[in-house]
């Protein structure tokens, strides 16, 4: 039996697409952005953002009082083209990744110099930029999905970061 030289391009090709298709499944938790500007300056959070899906999250999920990678799969990244002040310390313009440490009352916001990291199975306080802690606030509204967004009024703004109930303000200032 003869085939075509076209009959066996067509087979090749929609042999290809099925794989490729095959390697690109939807992640349980999706790739997502917050970002904002002020003037010349820009910053932009990647992060990928966990379900709920019943689970309890904080204590069970995500434990308290251990270092997480603030979403899932890769750790956290914010990049920044201008220097800003991020809860009154200077955070000078880079790529970072951040982490926090979860508890009932209060979290640690940790932004560090290492980036590109798979969770934070390589987490090394030796590159922290900064740290420090912001109340946890009760929120009316139910996250099913983690969310990060910037609160943005002219040169200040808040990186809110919510799931399930819990809500946290990060305080922005745009630097002049």
């Amino acid at each position: 039996m003869k085939i075509s030289m076209l009959g066996l391009v067509v087979l090749l090709t929609g042999a290809q697409v099925l794989c490729a298709q095959e390697t690109f499944k939807t992640r349980s938790s999706p790739l997502a952005l917050t970002q904002m500007r002020y003037q010349n300056t820009y910053v932009k959070i990647t992060y990928s953002q966990p379900q709920k899906r019943g689970r309890e999250t904080f204590g069970k999920l995500v434990p308290y009082g251990e270092v997480w990678r603030t979403g899932a799969n890769e750790a956290t990244e914010i990049t920044l083209t201008g220097d800003v002040m991020v809860n009154n310390q200077l955070l000078k313009s880079g790529t970072y990744s951040i982490f926090t440490i979860p508890q009932q009352d209060r979290w640690t916001i940790i932004i560090n110099a290492d980036v590109g990291l798979w969770g934070s199975y390589n987490y090394n306080p030796r590159f922290d930029v900064m740290r420090f802690d912001v109340p946890v606030q009760r929120n009316n509204v139910f996250f099913e999905g983690f969310t990060m967004l910037f609160d943005q009024k002219n040169d200040l703004a808040d990186l809110l970061i919510m799931w399930d109930t819990v809500k946290l303000s990060v305080p922005f200032k745009f630097i002049n």
